[in-house]
């Protein structure tokens, strides 16, 4: 039986590469955590420097079990792994899945990096997926990941009040978005304009 999402590299016009996760990928991801050491923002699951393997494992397991498909993100100019990315909470019979456990390193925040991915995901979602929706979550203080969300198209659905319970023991309310199949078209315009208006 096919699977809904098949191993593939998604790669991008300026930006970035995204590949299937390996267990081969665990030194270059480590490294790019440590760039910011984000491991240290408390409303994130960067994992740490000693639990990098688990948290690649537990990556593959919902790959494996649950028809996830976690990606390590690629910088296009030097092939140095910057980051990571999901589809998960994959819905197959609905046609619809979340991106998340997304990270980059600091060094690429705030590029066209984040946006380019966004686009490339996307895209393979609504155009060889065939999606009706894709959604994103983030923590309520994530005050950047909320704001970068929004800038990407997607829209609010509503929040989720005390949705789980943080590593720190602090109940976490998750904000919700999504994109539907009919808004894709002028999401994905309004996505390559971000690329390729000036940066200053």
């Amino acid at each position: 039986m096919s699977r809904f999402i098949e191993p593939v590299i998604l790669t991008g016009r300026n930006w970035v590469v995204l590949e299937p996760m390996e267990r081969r990928h665990a030194d270059e991801l480590l490294e790019a955590a440590r760039d910011g050491e984000l491991w240290n923002l408390w409303y994130t699951s960067v994992a740490t420097p000693d639990a990098v393997i688990g948290y690649m494992d537990a990556a593959m397991r919902m790959r494996e079990e649950l028809g996830a498909m976690p990606f390590v993100v690629r910088r296009k100019a030097d092939g140095k792994i910057v980051g990571s990315t999901r589809y998960f909470n994959v819905d197959s019979k609905n046609r619809r899945l979340e991106i998340g456990h997304t990270w980059y390193s600091r060094s690429v925040q705030r590029s066209g990096l984040n946006t380019e991915a966004k686009l490339i995901l996307l895209k393979h979602a609504f155009e060889a997926l065939d999606c009706i929706a894709v959604e994103f979550r983030t923590h309520w203080f994530n005050f950047d990941s909320r704001e970068a969300i929004a800038r990407l198209g997607a829209k609010q659905d509503g929040v989720l009040r005390n949705h789980q319970i943080s590593p720190n023991g602090t109940l976490r309310d998750t904000v919700v978005f999504s994109i539907i199949a009919s808004e894709w078209p002028t999401v994905k315009a309004h996505l390559r304009w971000l690329l390729n208006k000036p940066r200053g």
